[in-house]
């Protein structure tokens, strides 16, 4: 059983009017069993009486991710990893904070030994992410929410096939996008295409929500019920044994504190089940002629839009035009820390097959390298002629083309680094 005290110094107080707490002013310290070591729901959590500010953050850091992590099971006890010692002599302490994630996100391997963050450069894992910023509403969390998501959109009939195409840049809020679109496929609907044509090239990702709502428009009403996802939390999370989420306040889908069982509730309050985080269809919209789905992407295509495509996979003849998308089959919520947002890879999307297994990107059928100087929904424009090709006939699956511009994999990888950010977490029933 854990216990957590506040710290003795006013400075330090966790406890906020709201609960917003600063840090985890705590030590992890081994529970009496000898013969192994304690899972992080043994241990002891005592706070320390002494402190800087800078020494609880990598203290909170870690021990956030021993419950939350996705991977939390590869990481050491916190005597172990001694954050204090490994890293309180870096500076700036954002520089430090960083190290220190990067190295807890390195402890677990795939079969090949190669770790699940693999960095995409020196220092950087390949999900999990710090950035300043206050409350739930960092940095982060605004270019997902501000960015406009429709960058072009059209319908057209080529021979014999209807098509419809549109171009998405990210996935911000869903309030702050749907009514535009809500209109797109409204007008998509009335062309009635059966040959849909998804634009991803340069979508890094953003809110899980506005990704199932796009995914709702797109199925139809046959699938209705049926598993489109699901978003597996680590054993920990599931079995609501993440006590240390007692120090971040529940806010609900409009940003607001709710009260659970007379006081607020905190993130320790959600059900992180697997019953509760399966999404199913529930189709929005009137589009109901879709046949065949085109993906463009490129190694820019990632998080939420990878979301999409492996939801519906399971349903439709799916096929991807460009480069292999980025590769995260993995998703966040927000860690308030001090002056800092905290995001860890929390869990773990499967589709209705039970496919999760996109890490190294999803592959694509017909390959483009480059770039392309032509607008988006030219004709002519080398992703979208080749998905045309592919649509008619005269090219098949596995062949390949250059546009015009030649790109690295590095470039590829460059992206705004936008988490697939969940943001309609559900609280346990009241008993």
């Amino acid at each position: 059983m854990q216990k957590i005290y506040k710290s003795r110094q006013p400075y330090y107080n966790i406890w906020s009017r709201y609960l917003l707490f600063l840090f985890v002013p705590a030590f992890f310290l081994a529970s009496c069993k000898k013969d192994k070591d304690p899972g992080p729901e043994e241990e002891e959590i005592i706070s320390p009486t002494t402190g800087t500010r800078t020494q609880f953050t990598l203290d909170s850091i870690f021990l956030y991710a021993r419950h939350v992590y996705l991977w939390q099971d590869a990481l050491p006890t916190y005597q172990d990893f001694d954050p204090r010692t490994r890293y309180g002599s870096i500076s700036p302490e954002l520089t430090a904070f960083k190290k220190e994630l990067f190295d807890i996100t390195q402890y677990k391997k795939n079969s090949a030994g190669i770790p699940f963050e693999n960095p995409i450069g020196t220092g950087v894992p390949k999900y999990s992410y710090i950035e300043k910023g206050t409350g739930r509403s960092g940095s982060t969390a605004a270019i997902a929410s501000t960015s406009s998501p429709i960058l072009y959109q059209k319908t057209w009939q080529e021979g014999n096939q209807s098509i419809g195409y549109i171009a998405l840049g990210s996935f911000p809020l869903l309030s702050s996008c749907q009514a535009a679109l809500d209109e797109s496929f409204a007008a998509m609907a009335a062309f009635a295409p059966a040959n849909l044509i998804i634009d991803l090239r340069s979508n890094g990702g953003g809110y899980v929500e506005t990704a199932t709502y796009l995914t709702n428009l797109i199925a139809t009403t046959a699938l209705n019920g049926k598993v489109m996802f699901t978003e597996q939390f680590n054993p920990i999370m599931q079995n609501g044994k993440a006590t240390i989420l007692k120090h971040q306040v529940y806010l609900n889908e409009q940003g607001k504190t709710v009260s659970y069982e007379g006081r607020v509730a905190t993130m320790a309050d959600v059900d992180f089940s697997e019953k509760e985080n399966t999404k199913i269809f529930e189709k929005k919209g009137k589009l109901e002629s879709v046949k065949n789905i085109y993906f463009i992407v490129t190694g820019r295509t990632a998080s939420a839009s990878e979301l999409v495509i492996s939801s519906l996979m399971p349903y439709f003849p799916v096929k991807l035009i460009g480069q292999k998308t980025y590769g995260k089959p993995v998703g966040f919520f927000a860690i308030n820390i001090d002056q800092y947002n905290l995001y860890l890879a929390s869990f773990l999307i499967r589709n209705a097959n039970g496919w999760s297994d996109y890490f190294n990107g999803i592959p694509v059928d017909v390959t483009i390298t480059g770039t392309s100087a032509l607008p988006l929904g030219d004709p002519n424009e080398p992703y979208l002629a080749a998905t045309l090709d592919l649509i008619s006939g005269k090219v098949k699956s596995t062949s390949a083309r250059s546009a015009t511009t030649q790109s690295t994999q590095t470039e590829k990888q460059e992206i705004p680094y936008v988490p697939m950010i969940k943001s309609d977490l559900k609280l346990k029933p009241l008993n």
